[in-house]
């Protein structure tokens, strides 16, 4: 098998043939799947390796004190030999990484051959194609989980044992020095325990990562902007504790936390960083400084990590092996995101060109992922489901009777959105009562039935749900609550409209289809507007019916948030694409007259620029580039279809053209302060079918292809592979 290697004396970096390790009694052999380089600790060590003997000895004091007393204890010849002869040795590199177990040793009763876990250890989860791991160093990984992102179990462990030793609470501000891949984790991980944070790190790409996941603000360690968001989240007290994650010989890390810190604050040192304490500082606050051991108890104790035995849980609550099977069980549940930490994936054969480009800086990373040849094969053809839509008496859409008129309708939410997109097209239309606003603050009810002549503003959704005179509900929530919302108001028997996403999961899509069969109540609609925007229909119809395959393009200058928009937070709401990216999709599949049936999916590192492609059944591509670091003065939304001679070109709902052969065959525009994406026309198309009792404007089979192919995106993101929308078997 091979193995990453390197000799510590000359630096020299190999892929080494060596062989395979044996299945011995207490612990399973496992074959990788992926590996994380760690981008702190080993790159540290790879640098050293590259030293000269004088910079050696000064990066590692500790050993050179031992040569010392070598020197005094075996004489100098003696030490030479044996310091040299370990130096011109290979050691081996990694420690984080998931895999199948393919052996199981004696003693050994909690995996079986087959099951995928997660592995830990500098001598156990290395890069290499085959490990031996002991008990206590792996844990199963829970299902769903894809094999990549529990390659992070190591490196999360170390996070979640230094926020254990940060003992943070509930409402608690955090300041995180150090944003590389450790300092990453350790603020998801505050977020996700109620912690507010303030990241420190000379990289802007970083800070904007950390502000992406979560964070409540990032700045460079000089910037006094940092000291100013402190101070405000803090009302001018200091921060409660502080984590050290970053590395260097610099003493700038230790004198901020005390500058930053309240008084008897924690401040927890995880990474590798220079502790000269200025004493008067640390004195003055009295801050408790904390040490956080590697991945938690057990972490050196020879008893646990090779003999397995385990601490009593009354004693030890979190042992190695507890922090790294719940960490994995964060990230399952969404509470923790590693896929936008994830700079690069290279073929574990070009392992050791991966990290010369790490140590030139050719390749700028926060985390770098070994695949290795077996998962590259398996990763070829991951599926997601399309849940069938069933309903209850046969395949058809329920038979649903005419309501009168005025249509009455509710609406469950009042933000920005449906103030200024759907409510102005409703308040004023005629055969259309509002009805009942639903907000989760009376205020904001209250301003929205006065706005826009509601007959009343309430907090209690299920008064609306039993409210028999409502016809339709309109679910325009925060993306974490459109699923559920959609389900009871399907299961009480309402016509839905609600906005995208339908769901943020294969699970959450699963359970509103549950509600249709179970309540026979299959009207709903999802805001997919961008298909009723007169200008492209026009256009579609200008084009005329294809009969080769289509090739359509579709790049979405998505832009930047502003800092704090609710949408930057991705435990909770899902990424940006899974949230909006459902429009494009549908356009693309209302233009090609069909249902995508793959999804290939690639991300650029650092940001949340995307390319996304879909394939048809008929052959037919379409390619969406959604990109977040475009120029905001450049369209938005440009779209160009080419199929059988002919193209359509779609100038962000400006202006829209297509050509026949050498020639253009028609041109439409309207004024770009008119620009119409279709939520009039998607709205009066909702309100007839409500009305008249007919068909929903898209066919609710439709709104789950798109769905399913939105959340595949993530799935193909996750496998670094293109993703088979499976039907129903």
């Amino acid at each position: 098998m091979k193995q990453v290697v390197q000799n510590y004396k000359s630096g020299e970096l190999a892929l080494l043939d060596v062989p395979v390790p044996g299945c011995g009694p207490g612990g399973v052999l496992v074959r990788s799947a992926y590996s994380l380089i760690s981008t702190g600790t080993e790159m540290m060590k790879v640098s050293e390796a590259g030293m000269s003997m004088l910079g050696k000895a000064r990066s590692r004091p500790d050993q050179v004190a031992k040569v010392v007393q070598s020197v005094a204890t075996n004489g100098v010849p003696a030490t030479y030999r044996k310091v040299m002869g370990k130096l011109d040795s290979f050691t081996p590199l990694g420690y984080s990484l998931s895999g199948v177990v393919v052996q199981v040793g004696a003693g050994v009763d909690d995996v079986s051959v087959g099951d995928l876990v997660a592995c830990a250890g500098n001598e156990h989860a290395l890069h290499a194609e085959l490990n031996w791991v002991p008990k206590n160093l792996y844990a199963r990984v829970p299902d769903g989980l894809a094999a990549r992102h529990a390659a992070f179990g190591t490196v999360g462990s170390i996070a979640l044992q230094g926020v254990r030793q940060g003992e943070p609470q509930l409402g608690e501000v955090a300041l995180v020095i150090g944003l590389g891949l450790i300092g990453q984790l350790v603020a998801q991980l505050l977020t996700a325990s109620g912690v507010r944070v303030v990241g420190v790190d000379p990289d802007p790409v970083r800070c904007e990562l950390a502000e992406r996941l979560g964070t409540a603000a990032c700045g460079d360690p000089d910037s006094p902007a940092v000291a100013h968001s402190v101070a405000e989240l803090t009302g001018g007290h200091g921060v409660d504790q502080v984590y050290l994650a970053a590395g260097g010989g610099s003493n700038q890390p230790v004198e901020l936390a005390a500058r930053l810190c309240r008084d008897r604050g924690r401040v927890v040192d995880i990474g590798k960083c220079r502790l000269d304490l200025p004493w008067n500082a640390y004195y003055e606050k009295e801050l408790d400084v904390r040490f956080s051991r590697s991945y938690g108890p057990g972490r050196y104790d020879p008893e646990y990590e090779l003999e397995g035995r385990d601490y009593p849980i009354g004693y030890v609550r979190w042992t190695e092996r507890r922090n790294l099977a719940c960490f994995l069980d964060l990230v399952a549940r969404g509470r923790v995101d590693v896929e936008p930490l994830v700079s690069h994936t290279a073929d574990f054969d070009d392992a050791v060109e991966t990290y010369r480009s790490l140590e030139d800086g050719g390749l700028k990373a926060v985390a770098v992922l070994f695949r290795y040849p077996e998962q590259a094969v398996e990763a070829q053809a991951p599926e997601v489901a399309v849940p069938e839509v069933r309903r209850p008496g046969g395949a058809g859409p329920a038979p649903v009777r005419a309501v009168r008129t005025p249509v009455r309708l509710a609406f469950v939410g009042a933000g920005n959105y449906a103030s200024s997109m759907l409510l102005p097209h409703l308040a004023q239309r005629e055969g259309v009562t509002l009805s009942t606003v639903v907000t989760t603050t009376a205020l904001s009810g209250a301003n929205a039935r006065r706005k826009f002549g509601f007959e009343r503003a309430t907090t209690d959704l299920d008064a609306v749900l039993g409210d028999p005179s409502v016809d339709a509900v309109f679910v325009v929530t925060r993306h974490s609550s459109h699923a559920e919302l959609t389900r009871k108001a399907l299961l009480s028997g309402k016509a839905v409209f609600v906005e995208k996403p339908l769901a943020l999961t294969e699970d959450e899509l699963a359970g509103v289809l549950a509600a249709v069969e179970e309540s026979g109540n299959d009207r709903l609609q999802v805001g997919f507007n961008r298909r009723f925007a007169p200008l492209l229909r026009e256009a579609r119809e200008r084009f005329g019916t294809r009969t080769g395959p289509g090739h359509l393009r579709y790049l979405v200058n998505a832009g930047r948030l502003d800092h704090g928009s609710w949408y930057l937070q991705q435990g909770t709401q899902g990424s940006r694409f899974t949230g909006e990216g459902g429009h494009f999709i549908d356009t693309a599949s209302w233009l090609l007259g069909a249902d995508p049936v793959s999804v290939y999916a690639l991300t650029t590192p650092g940001n949340e620029d995307l390319q996304v492609v879909l394939r048809y059944p008929d052959g037919s591509t379409a390619t969406i580039g959604y990109v977040t670091t475009g120029p905001a003065a450049f369209p938005k939304e440009t779209l160009d279809l080419v199929a059988d001679g002919r193209a359509l070109r779609l100038d962000d709902f400006v202006r829209a053209t297509v050509y026949d052969g050498r020639r253009r065959q028609w041109v439409g525009s309207r004024l770009p302060k008119a620009r119409d994406k279709g939520q009039s026309a998607e709205l009066a198309a909702f309100v007839k079918a409500v009305r008249t009792g007919g068909p929903m404007p898209v066919p609710l089979e439709s709104l789950v292809a798109t769905t399913a192919a939105t959340l595949a995106v993530r799935a193909g993101l996750a496998g670094g592979a293109p993703v088979t929308l499976a039907g129903p078997r």
